[in-house]
């Protein structure tokens, strides 16, 4: 295999590394380009299978994130839950302004849905924020911890590849 096929493999790797903060599935687009090099035998069945453990993982510890971040913030289940709706509405809102507009948006969508549902259930203004920025900060870490496991899988595939 050339030098070449692993520089693109990386840069492929790359982009999809640019869509994770904007709520896209790049981590899963990265594994299906990790399976596709395992079928074509340019890396192992067990580097495979460790990729998809580490993407599987990292998706469900965002959920966890944003479970414990809300608990600890005072959030319900219910405003778990419209963090996460919220996040998409505000995802699909922000698509008209390239690049920032979804990632802004789906910050601000997780803070509304979850401090709209807190307030409907506690009529607390101060909560609801409480809890709005609480799970912000949630979907920040998890962002962090998804963009983290990608760097990590193109750092090893890429010196799989090359090396």
């Amino acid at each position: 295999m050339s030098v070449l096929f692993g520089i693109a493999v990386v840069v492929a790797l790359l982009g999809c590394l640019l869509i994770i903060p904007l709520g896209l599935p790049g981590l899963w687009l990265m594994l299906v380009i990790v399976l596709g090099l395992v079928l074509q035998g340019s890396l192992s069945w067990t580097f495979g299978t460790v990729a998809a453990a580490a993407a599987g993982t990292a998706e469900l510890a965002e959920f966890v994130v944003l479970r414990r971040f809300g608990e600890h913030f005072g959030g319900s289940r219910r405003a778990f839950w419209g963090a996460v709706i919220g996040g998409m509405v505000g995802l699909f809102i922000g698509v008209p302004i390239p690049v920032i507009g979804p990632l802004v948006t789906a910050f601000v969508g997780t803070f509304v849905g979850a401090g709209l549902v807190t307030l409907i259930e506690t009529r607390s203004v101060e909560r609801s924020a409480r809890v709005g920025w609480g799970l912000v900060l949630a979907r920040t870490a998890a962002v962090a911890l998804k963009v983290a496991t990608g760097v990590a899988m193109t750092a090893a595939v890429g010196a799989a590849l090359v090396l």
